[in-house]
């Protein structure tokens, strides 16, 4: 049993599996995408599966090469950094013939009500915020629905709303997926 038919062998005939020459996930790349449209829902489905579990695998993979590459190089990239004077940032340093470059990214968190207070007292002494800080207002759609009809058409012309991306899965009908 191929590769393919064995995770849908209840679609179609088991002994008419896809021919040799359906093509693989190795091979989207380099399809059109008009071709790959027009190919057999069940290979798509098969095609779909296939990919998402290489890409689960991958994952786990990366997470595990760089877990190691952490247990090798944090302790001598923490030295390194010290060493320069650095709490964060990205240091270079040799291991035999390559050269390591170890980033460590600086995260910087604001207290939002400290901040609000911030920008208030800049208001009142006549000062313009916005040359100190970037202000954004967000208002969540939950709480948005959730207002009564004369507040939210207040707010309606600064909405706008997009569609978010397509995200489309085939799955075997009456299977658990």
């Amino acid at each position: 049993m191929t590769a393919f038919h064995s995770l849908f062998a209840d679609h179609g005939d088991p002994l008419m599996p896809f021919p040799e020459n359906a093509p693989t996930c190795d091979d989207l790349p380099g399809l059109i995408l008009q071709d790959i449209a027009q190919l057999p829902v069940e290979l798509l489905a098969i095609l779909q599966r296939e990919v998402d579990e290489r890409m689960a695998r991958i994952k786990a993979a990366k997470a595990r090469l760089d877990g190691a590459l952490t247990v090798r190089y944090a302790t001598r990239a923490d030295e390194e950094r010290r060493a320069a004077g650095k709490d964060t940032g990205t240091i270079r340093f040799d291991d035999g013939d390559f050269t390591v470059v170890a980033n460590l990214p600086k995260r910087v968190d604001w207290d939002q009500d400290r901040l609000t207070a911030v920008v208030e007292r800049i208001r009142a002494a006549g000062d313009d915020p916005s040359q100190y800080v970037d202000i954004a207002f967000k208002v969540p759609e939950r709480k948005f629905t959730a207002w009564p009809d004369a507040i939210r058409a207040s707010f309606e012309p600064a909405r706008t709303v997009r569609p978010g991306t397509l995200k489309i899965e085939i799955l075997p009908q009456g299977g658990d997926a």
